[in-house]
């Protein structure tokens, strides 16, 4: 596949930064074309970026604001503006415009996608590049806003705060996970002509059973430590977008219960109610292991002997977090996805280290990228 140069609005967005990290770490064959929000309101850079693209994917505007006017004017105007640039600049790649479910309703929101899609069509007629509105489902995952981008990501900051959350209407709700809803657009890379696509929901739940799942999560995971069942790839989904709404830094390490007596301690490692595989490793002092990182697997380390310093950053953030362990205080850390990490003996001795995945190590489908902390 021949190398293109993507451009994204809204890149730094929900959807926008999972689309970035796919491209960067499994489309490694396309390029990012860097787009600033100021590009909407000055002529010559928005010229600028359009003619460095083969390709634009267009996620910028506005899911809820306090004003419904402002949602339309800001939706509807962006398009008109991208539009122009597209047209003015003899644009003949393709634009792939990211839009809803709601187009389908009434609702101010879907209005305002519909109106911005056909504005798209006619441009991309009158222009003669290819144009591809999707209508997706209800877009959940990791690292969502709450109070914005998903009633889940809602739910989970919510219940994580000792809160309660509400439900506003017990509807079932089509969805799709935003790593799903990447790969989708990208795979439209290629397609040429105009088209309207509707991409199919990976599942519909009642709200009340997605609370009644995360509720559990709450109670099993932050209350006991305990890994939830995992029955189906939904769930780790949406535990995944769960766990993603804790303040890593403040919940983690967590202790571990010692039972004491005369012949020294006893300790539970690893209480699971899901298909796991248990690994461990000794590290010779000074030695660093991983700098890597995962975009699905749940992992947790457990330090049982030695002294370690774990170390995290966020994919495209540079905000490292230090975490010290030690086998005299047994502890044990949850990796986020999308989170790169390592850990290093920083002791005199050999340091030995428990290893938690929820599935089966792989060769064929890792899961494994490499990136420094």
């Amino acid at each position: 596949m021949a190398s293109k140069k993507i451009g994204i609005t809204g890149h730094n967005g929900f959807l926008g930064s999972h689309i970035k990290n796919i491209i960067n770490y499994k489309f490694q064959n396309y390029q990012i074309v860097d787009f600033k929000r100021k590009f909407f309101n000055d002529g010559l850079s928005m010229s600028n970026f359009v003619s460095n693209c083969d390709v634009i994917i267009h996620l910028a505007g506005l899911n809820r604001h306090n004003s419904t006017e402002e949602i339309t004017k800001v939706n509807v105007q962006l398009a008109k503006t991208l539009s122009r640039a597209l047209v003015s600049n003899n644009f003949k790649g393709s634009l792939i415009y990211s839009s809803s479910l709601q187009i389908y309703n009434d609702s101010v929101y879907g209005k305002s996608k519909k109106k911005a899609g056909e504005i798209f069509t006619e441009a991309a007629s009158n222009g003669r590049f290819s144009f591809i509105n999707l209508i997706l489902p209800n877009i959940f995952g990791p690292f969502g806003k709450p109070n914005y981008n998903s009633f889940i990501s809602t739910f989970s900051d919510r219940l994580i705060r000792g809160k309660s959350p509400k439900i506003i209407k017990d509807e079932k709700v089509p969805l799709i996970y935003a790593e799903s809803a990447a790969i989708h657009i990208l795979n439209q890379i290629d397609k040429g002509g105009i088209h309207k696509i509707d991409i199919p929901q990976e599942n519909s739940k009642q709200v009340s059973e997605v609370l009644h799942q995360l509720k559990n999560f709450y109670k099993t995971y932050i209350k006991r430590g305990i890994i939830p069942k995992l029955e189906n790839n939904f769930a780790v989904q949406l535990f995944n977008t769960f766990r993603s709404a804790l303040d890593h830094s403040k919940y983690f390490p967590k202790p571990h219960n010692l039972n004491l007596d005369e012949r020294g301690h006893f300790s539970e490692l690893i209480r699971s109610n899901s298909q796991s595989q248990v690994s461990y490793s000794v590290t010779r002092p000074g030695i660093v292991r991983g700098n890597h990182f995962h975009t699905r697997k749940i992992e947790r380390f457990i330090v049982v002997q030695g002294e370690a310093l774990i170390q995290m950053r966020r994919i495209g953030t540079k905000e490292r977090f230090d975490y010290k362990l030690s086998g005299e205080t047994p502890s044990y850390l949850d990796i986020p996805i999308w989170t790169t990490h390592n850990i290093t003996n920083t002791g005199k001795k050999d340091l030995i280290t428990i290893f938690w995945i929820n599935e089966h190590y792989n060769p064929e489908d890792a899961d494994v990228y490499y990136e420094k902390v």
